[in-house]
């Protein structure tokens, strides 16, 4: 079944002519919002290792490029993709060090650097855009919402503003910016999700993550969870406002993914995260069935960057 939406697969078919797989890399970084320079413990949903959990930090980022590559195909195409914490926290000459020791190979097409809007500054963008001379670069940053009053309950440590002005410095160095939303944030409802959604359309997105929130052991969120002060939405809950994000979202965004990731003995809820395939089965069954696309109810918001 062909997907009602703008898939990353579809991009890199347009841009490659093939599939092209993601080398995921612990770049041995830190977060502001751990370290006290914005905050202290992280967002709430983040776990110990601010993703990439299954991957083993004690291999050097070289180690965990060539250990994927050395078993390869001679025509595979790869992304990597800097996953752990945020991977723009660092002097730009740290930064240059850790990005080449994982450019190993002719067979990388695309550096993708996740980070947070507070560690975008103009040095590291121009800094990124000499990368885009050789790769494809691509920018992710953890909006998860645009409502303000959520980011303090979630403690991501910083407001819109903040990423507005990250998202307007990485387009005047003609760098894509990829957005990651959550849906089902503490408080939110679906007026919440689709707000957030015309903010990524209003800022001119190139692509966008989409998963539910989902509850890891030994977070903040999972003390909140277990004392009864937080209630995960329903598997049929998130199919509809994935379904609604999409329909609302601009056509020419791409759905870098619509599901999210957690090892299973870190889970802690909602258990239905994990069946994956029949969560993007349905979203796409039911918008084939109710002649449903995306954007074929976005209002054509004007980019306000």
């Amino acid at each position: 079944m062909q997907h009602p939406y703008y898939t990353m697969n579809r991009l890199m078919h347009e841009h490659y002519g093939k599939k092209i797989r993601k080398i995921c890399i612990d770049g041995g970084f830190t977060c502001p919002n751990r370290d006290g320079t914005c905050g202290t413990g992280g967002c709430t949903f983040c776990g110990e290792r601010g993703a990439g959990e299954q991957l083993d930090p004690t291999k050097t980022i070289r180690e965990q490029a060539e250990a994927v590559l050395s078993k390869a195909a001679p025509d595979s195409a790869w992304i990597v993709y800097f996953q752990n914490f945020t991977n723009t926290y660092a002097p730009v000459p740290v930064l240059r060090e850790r990005y080449d020791a994982a450019l190993t190979d002719e067979r990388i097409k695309v550096l993708d650097i996740g980070t947070r809007p507070d560690c975008i500054t103009e040095d590291i963008a121009a800094m990124m855009a000499e990368y885009a001379k050789k790769y494809e670069v691509w920018v992710e940053l953890g909006l998860q919402t645009a409502n303000d009053a959520t980011a303090d309950r979630i403690n991501r440590g910083y407001h819109l503003p903040c990423f507005l002005n990250a998202v307007r410095l990485l387009k005047q160095y003609g760098l894509p910016v990829i957005v990651h939303v959550i849906l089902g944030l503490p408080g939110e409802t679906l007026d919440d999700v689709l707000h957030t959604i015309r903010t990524v359309n209003a800022v001119g997105a190139d692509g966008i993550k989409i998963h539910s929130l989902f509850i890891m052991k030994n977070t903040v969120l999972a003390e909140q969870y277990l004392a009864g002060d937080f209630v995960p939405i329903s598997m049929q809950t998130y199919i509809d406002w994935a379904i609604a994000a999409l329909t609302h979202l601009s056509p020419d965004i791409v759905v870098h993914r619509m599901t999210g990731n957690c090892l299973r003995d870190q889970l802690l809820a909602p258990d239905w995260i994990i069946q994956r395939d029949l969560i993007l089965t349905t979203i796409d069954r039911r918008m084939a069935a109710d002649g449903l696309i995306q954007g074929c109810q976005y209002s054509g918001e004007a980019c306000f960057m």
